[in-house]
């Protein structure tokens, strides 16, 4: 059996992935997330990833209304680290292909190899209305469309020495693109819809999934692999799983559950809304929200013994490659997770 794969989702928006007032608060700093990406490779993990992140939520903790520039961000981290892989983020729908194809042709260098991209589209209106860069009459059909033929675009720059396309979405004519990667960037995407499986399958080398439950997951995971088989690729599936660590299963809990009291209902609210979702709809469904929604990925709490056998049970489950993991506090939670669960997982304990 192929041994699963482990990285750490980076804090590049402050609050990272609590939205509560008594959770502990990352900060948006570069300094920060050295911190974090230094310890991932000290630590053993396979890759860190950063999201691209351009408007908050609001509310009492101004959840995510700082952010760093992903790509940027990335590039720095390579110089830091020697190991890990570096994936970075980038939305199709506001960066054109031939200046992707060059900003992850200087991180495959920067890097030694190592870098990824994260191809995303868009799913939060309005960080995109406010630089009047959201299209409202796209359909998620063509969004899709606009993306995989902005991949074709990118993948062709990294290997042709002149490319023309013509597109409903962007133009290249005779555009050159040198020098060429050495080797081709990992692509990676994270998508739940019918369409967003489809390209996953095509396009990445890793597919990030969410899913209800772990049956659905399973489902999911299963389309990917077996889609992206019948194109002739290798596809690894992975999910998000935030980690509530300490010495015991009580100490965690009641860790959890001090994190859920300062639930900021208000950026709920803001990160409803940015979806598109009526402001009334999105108050109701916050008003009515538990602490557990403090928590943006599913999450386990417990003593090492439990959080080793959770994460071995959903890995195994549902079928999935790895996990990209959260902590409430990257300083405080990660060391101690590098020295109690992760040599299990490995299998060295």
């Amino acid at each position: 059996m192929a041994s699963k794969e482990y990285g750490v989702f980076l804090p590049i928006g402050n609050g990272g992935w609590m939205i509560s007032e008594t959770a502990p608060h990352p900060e948006a700093t570069y300094a920060y997330n050295r911190r974090v990406a230094v310890e991932a490779e000290q630590i053993g993990l396979d890759f860190i990833m950063s999201m691209a992140k351009w408007k908050g939520f609001g509310g009492t903790t101004d959840h995510w209304g700082q952010t760093l520039e992903s790509m940027t961000m990335m590039s720095a981290l390579a110089e830091a680290t020697s190991t890990v892989k570096i994936w970075a983020t980038m939305h199709a729908n506001i960066h054109h292909p031939a200046v992707a194809a060059k900003m992850f042709t200087t991180l495959q260098d920067v890097s030694g190899g190592r870098a990824g991209m994260n191809i995303v589209n868009g799913s939060y209106a309005d960080e995109f209305q406010q630089m009047g860069l959201w299209d409202a009459e796209l359909s998620h059909a063509d969004r899709y469309r606009m993306t995989e033929e902005w991949t074709q675009a990118v993948g062709r720059l990294w290997t042709e020495d002149v490319v023309t396309m013509k597109s409903d979405f962007f133009t290249l004519d005779a555009c050159e693109s040198r020098p060429h990667p050495a080797a081709r960037p990992t692509i990676i995407s994270a998508g739940r819809s019918a369409a967003g499986r489809d390209f996953q399958a095509k396009y990445a080398d890793g597919a990030f999934l969410s899913a209800d439950n772990l049956d659905q997951m399973r489902e999911f995971s299963r389309y990917v692999h077996d889609k992206g088989a019948s194109h002739g690729r290798e596809v690894k599936t992975y999910s998000m799983l935030t980690v509530v660590l300490d010495e015991t299963d009580a100490k965690a809990e009641a860790k959890a559950a001090r994190y859920g009291e300062g639930l900021d209902k208000e950026a709920l609210i803001g990160m409803r809304t940015s979806w598109g979702i009526p402001a009334d709809t999105a108050r109701a469904w916050a008003d009515g929200a538990t602490g557990s929604e403090a928590f943006q990925t599913p999450y386990v709490t417990g003593g090492p013994q439990k959080v080793i056998e959770h994460i071995e049970q959903i890995t195994a489950e549902a079928e999935l490659d790895g996990l990209m993991l959260i902590f409430p506090d990257y300083h405080a939670d990660m060391l101690p997770f590098g020295e109690a669960v992760l040599p299990a997982l490995r299998g060295k304990s």
